[in-house]
């Protein structure tokens, strides 16, 4: 009994809180002062801060309830219970150490530490318990409402007008499929029609597939301009037999021969595709191919062989400058015109004779004979596209053209100015007549002309626009100096 009352009055000495006796001289007011000054000096090691909130829990490893690395223990102890024995949980056998992360949950978010050592927060994601398992956190379920919610045909046409993503995979039915490419076509929005139409495209057979889209014109049409773009021929081809669109098929067939470049093998194909159901006036346009290709090929071989002899003057002063393999009909007149324009009908690179063999009309071969000659300045040949005798024996110039435009290739052409007044006077029109000569500096039409007009006035303002000592000032001071003639004013 007296060990012990020693050992009570000991340790009540050795602390900073003194036991209450009746004897104590101090007031009671005072004691109750000085023990609830030890609380808060107690409460001050367990929190820093006032709130009641914030006061860090331990668990019984030692480490603050609510950490990370507390969250990331109790996720793996959690699984390795419900693994082995769900009912009776393995007890840590574990010495109590306090955990080297000094981190709460609320510390985390605040910024602060609850201890003098920590652990970086780095370390803690790189620690393999943590990426093995820490928790993955899910999408929320609107993110994929998008997706997997049971739209009506009308409203997933209308979100997939916004841009949104849709499932046209529920859509399984022939009936909805079908509802789904109606409301697609009266949206009038080409790329939601053509999702609609690639998505039943892979999902129905192209017997129904087809037979749909026989009685829904507009996606027909666009259906086949999809084909045509991204150059499924094969399955076009399918499409246009399935309708019985025979002439459709035997012109997209005869598009093939743009894919072949050995020009024999073209001309080959152009005749093989002569006796394809064609429509009576593209059967004479795929006439007129072959027997174009055909006689192009047999000029080219000519022309080159006669080129690399140099005997002809023609393709020495002017050499080609490119094949006439593959060139339009008025592109090989034009060459026609050019180099071989003196030949006889009977040879295929007559004009005359591509004139007859191909029904050009008298005003293009005109334009396009004018053009070459005079291209090579044969003025003579020039002038003998115009000249026509009258039954009488006369001749006067003749031309399918306004000489309005003859004057303008013309002068594109360079030609001199004896030549360009010569037409120039030959336009019927007097006011248009004046502006073509004076834009084209044929002063003798414009003196004539106000000569004839007796307009005194004119002829002095044109004194200041030739040149002077030329024949022109000279001609208009002896008009202006012609006594016999009556000026108006």
């Amino acid at each position: 009994m007296t060990k012990y009352r020693a050992d009570e009055e000991d340790f009540w000495n050795s602390t900073k809180c003194k036991p209450f006796t009746f004897d104590d001289d101090d007031d009671g007011f005072s004691k109750l002062k000085e023990s609830k000054q030890a609380v808060n000096n107690i409460r001050h090691l367990v929190d820093e801060d006032e709130d009641d909130d914030d006061v860090e829990k331990v668990s019984w490893s030692g480490e603050p309830v609510g950490s990370i690395s507390w969250s990331v223990r109790e996720t793996a102890a959690s699984s390795q219970r419900t693994d082995r024995d769900p009912a009776f949980p393995k007890a840590n056998t574990d010495p109590p150490t306090r955990s080297l992360s000094g981190y709460s949950l609320s510390s985390l978010f605040k910024g602060k530490s609850k201890g003098g050592n920590f652990q970086p927060f780095t370390d803690v994601l790189g620690d393999s318990a943590v990426r093995l398992y820490a928790p993955e956190l899910r999408k929320p379920k609107s993110e994929y409402k998008d997706v997997v919610s049971d739209w009506s045909p009308e409203e997933t046409v209308q979100r997939m007008q916004q841009g949104k993503v849709v499932s046209l995979e529920k859509f399984r039915s022939l009936q909805d499929k079908v509802s789904l490419l109606d409301i697609a076509v009266s949206a009038h929005d080409g790329n939601v029609i053509t999702a609609v139409l690639t998505y039943l495209k892979r999902s129905l057979s192209k017997e129904i597939f087809f037979r749909e889209l026989e009685s829904r014109q507009t996606a027909l049409r666009h259906f086949i301009h999809y084909l045509t773009e991204t150059k499924d021929q094969r399955l076009l081809l399918e499409l246009l037999r399935a309708l019985g669109r025979t002439e459709d098929v035997a012109l997209l067939q005869y598009k093939e021969h743009l894919n072949i470049t050995d020009e024999n093998k073209r001309r080959d194909f152009l005749k093989s595709c002569l006796g394809l159901p064609f429509s009576l006036e593209d059967s004479g346009h795929i006439q007129d191919h072959y027997t174009l290709l055909e006689r192009q090929i047999i000029i080219e071989a000519a022309d080159r062989q006669v080129e690399r002899g140099g005997r002809v003057e023609i393709f020495q002063k002017f050499p080609r400058r490119a094949s006439i393999l593959n060139m339009p009909l008025i592109t090989t007149l034009y060459y026609c015109c050019f180099y071989h324009y003196t030949e006889t009908e009977g040879t295929y690179s007559s004009p005359l004779n591509i004139r007859q063999t191909f029904k050009i009309s008298e005003k293009q071969y005109f334009v396009t004979a004018l053009a070459a000659r005079a291209k090579l300045k044969a003025w003579l040949d020039v002038d003998a596209l115009f000249t026509s005798r009258t039954w009488l024996g006369f001749t006067k110039k003749k031309s399918p053209l306004s000489f309005q435009r003859v004057v303008d290739i013309l002068q594109k052409n360079s030609a001199p100015i004896q030549v360009l007044q010569e037409y120039v006077a030959l336009v019927d029109d007097s006011d248009l007549r004046i502006s073509l000569a004076q834009k084209h500096k044929c002063h003798n039409i414009v003196i004539n002309m106000y000569r004839d007009l007796k307009d005194r006035q004119l002829l002095l303002a044109y004194l200041q626009k030739v040149d002077q000592g030329s024949v022109e000032e000279r001609k208009i001071k002896e008009l202006l100096n012609n006594s016999q003639i009556r000026w108006k004013n």
